[in-house]
């Protein structure tokens, strides 16, 4: 119920739209964490993906299988399940085609916590970021898989 309330919020937030940023220095940090996640997960990467994700990430998604009208729940990812799956693109050398998209949204930015969007290859992604010891660390995301093509 309680990561209910959290989407709740990130939702209010994104339609506000606003970037406010408590520094510049904060803006590129929480950008420089969306692209360790992308990264990481496209190069297999595991440093990036830990430099990313916190150990208490809560990260589900929806997927549509070929053929199928709707996407579905996929499942949830841990954050050992993250690692793993770099490290499962790395020694399978499935990395991410150079013209991937690697898109960054930053929506707002606070004092201890910060919303974006990324787009990949899979879909997009909503994170929720906060800021621990200096550092901006993804704890939330929720993701669908890409739009079906007209």
């Amino acid at each position: 119920m309680q990561t209910k309330k959290v989407w709740l919020l990130l939702i209010m937030i994104l339609a506000v739209n606003v970037v406010s940023a408590q520094s510049d220095t904060d803006l590129e940090a929480v950008k420089r964490a969306c692209m360790n996640y992308l990264e990481g997960f496209y190069e297999g990467d595991t440093v990036k993906v830990k430099a990313a994700l916190t150990p208490e990430l809560y990260k589900i998604g929806y997927w549509k299988s070929r053929g199928e009208d709707k996407h579905k729940f996929s499942n949830q990812m841990t954050y050992q399940a993250a690692i793993d799956y770099a490290l499962d693109v790395k020694a399978k050398k499935q990395f991410a085609p150079d013209n991937a998209p690697k898109e960054v949204k930053i929506f707002e930015v606070s004092e201890h916590i910060a919303s974006a969007k990324v787009t990949a290859w899979w879909g997009i992604d909503y994170l929720l970021l906060s800021k621990e010891h200096g550092k901006w660390m993804i704890e939330e995301v929720i993701w669908e898989g890409p739009p079906k093509k007209d």
